[in-house]
């Protein structure tokens, strides 16, 4: 069984050790589950006055490519293959985000015949060119991963 002091030690390294500070490992956290936390509230959990929610552990583990908790459960690192979906999700979420802004540049600057908007909308659909690309490249590494031909 895991004991409560040896979770919060690996976690305390892992913070200490790849975010730096509470702050990081808080905002890590909110970035990557949509959540609030603050280093307060880490603080807490890493004192013992809480308990270090499994998301939490997981999410920062990710985040830091390092698996101290998951390893003292036993279970270890995820598998290449989940890896690979984890990037192509990452790479799928850029791509989206990087095609919205092209469409709303190109649409505004469609309206304005502005010069500069033109720039912009020109910019912003290179970006979303080069996000898309990063997805193929995420695409093709999770089915080579997994033996699929293409």
């Amino acid at each position: 069984m895991l004991d409560a002091r040896q979770v919060n030690a690996a976690m305390s390294a892992l913070i200490d050790g790849t975010f730096g500070c509470l702050d990081a490992a808080a905002e890590t956290i909110n970035a990557r589950l949509g959540t609030s936390v603050s280093k307060g509230t880490l603080s807490k959990i890493l004192s013992g006055q809480h308990q270090w929610p499994a998301v939490y552990i997981w999410t920062l583990e990710d985040a830091a490519g390092r698996y101290p908790v998951s390893r003292l459960r036993g279970s270890g690192a995820p598998s290449e293959a989940a890896r690979a979906g984890l990037r192509v999700l990452d790479a799928a979420s850029a791509a989206s985000r990087e095609a919205g802004e092209a469409i709303s540049a190109a649409v505004v600057a469609a309206q304005s015949g502005d010069a500069g908007g033109q720039v912009r909308a020109l910019q912003e659909a290179r970006e979303a060119a080069e996000a898309m690309a990063q997805l193929v490249q995420s695409l093709e590494r999770q089915y080579a991963s997994d033996g699929v031909q293409i």
